[in-house]
């Protein structure tokens, strides 16, 4: 049975396990939004990584990414807050390729699924840089640590 399947077959287990480890986490905005619409979010990008896996095609989560990033962005989140989310839900997998596939497959299913998440937490954190460089950051006065030194 191909990976997708198998990963689509048990998307339950999969996400139930990210979103545990995603509460866990205790991320401000995360803990604000709720396990459900957490969940919802979890799911939605689990189901474009198992696309992305069947279809070896990384546009639809590249743009999913890109507009995650964009929202979370304009809503206050942390970076390291989405990129946790796409961590917990990557770990989730792993652990589910090592329990149900035998060893000799390891390697492809986890370099399946880190090569799709991790092609959407790249997007992720590109956008993110974009979006924070054009923004004004205040500059900070660093001429008091210098004191004395010249």
């Amino acid at each position: 049975m191909e990976l997708s399947q198998l990963l689509h077959e048990r998307m339950n287990e999969i996400i139930s396990e990210a979103e545990t480890s995603l509460s866990r986490s205790h991320l401000t905005h995360y803990d604000k939004e709720g396990a459900e619409h957490n969940r919802q979010k979890l799911k939605a990008l689990y189901v474009l990584a198992v696309r992305a896996i069947a279809e070896k095609n990384l546009g639809p989560m590249l743009s999913y990414s890109e507009t995650i990033a964009r929202e979370r962005y304009e809503t206050g989140f942390d970076l390291s807050e989405v990129q946790t989310a796409f961590n917990v839900l990557e770990e989730a997998a792993w652990r589910f390729v090592v329990k149900n596939l035998p060893p000799v497959e390891y390697g492809e299913a986890i370099g399946m699924i880190s090569t799709v998440l991790g092609a959407g937490k790249d997007m992720l954190a590109r956008t993110y840089v974009m979006l924070a460089s054009k923004s004004r950051a205040p500059s900070f006065d660093l001429r008091s640590m210098f004191a004395g030194t010249y």
